[in-house]
């Protein structure tokens, strides 16, 4: 008897929202999400994507992280440990993620793709506290990254 490969997931698998909350010009579609979300999971997942605006985001920061202040990306996980399917809720602030792609001159739908990726992974359970977890992390994003011809976001 031989074993059996597990399939990959199909999209079939993957159930996702997006919500779009502002209005700031240069958001990308929600097929670009669809492909971002599609690329970087491994496993069946529900998820809500939002797009905010700075007030919803600060909100959201300062109710559920106590820091009076919008940022980037936020994610909510709601599925229990070692669970096969992925479930959550992903918000980046669109004010947020415009300025920071300014302010380092990167092109705005890279960063989108990449504070995408990035919340996808904490979703799937990476985290960036010890130097290891952020080198596995960042060369996962860059990975993942490079499949959309995006440039590594950390150089």
């Amino acid at each position: 008897m031989t074993a059996r490969k597990k399939p990959k997931p199909s999209s079939a698998d993957t159930s996702l929202a997006v919500q779009f909350a502002s209005r700031l010009p240069g958001i990308p579609g929600a097929a670009y999400f669809k492909r971002w979300v599609h690329a970087t999971l491994s496993c069946p997942a529900e998820i809500t994507l939002r797009i905010v605006n700075g007030a919803e985001g600060r909100n959201l920061n300062s109710a559920f992280r106590g820091k009076d202040y919008p940022t980037n990306v936020l994610t909510f996980v709601y599925h229990d440990r070692g669970s096969n399917k992925l479930q959550g809720d992903i918000v980046l602030c669109a004010p947020i993620v415009a300025r920071e792609a300014r302010e380092q001159k990167k092109i705005l739908i890279h960063h989108y793709a990449h504070l995408t990726v990035h919340g996808l992974l904490h979703l799937a359970g990476h985290n960036h506290e010890a130097e290891g977890d952020a080198k596995n992390m960042e060369a996962l994003e860059t990975a993942i990254l490079a499949r959309f011809m995006i440039p590594d976001p950390y150089r």
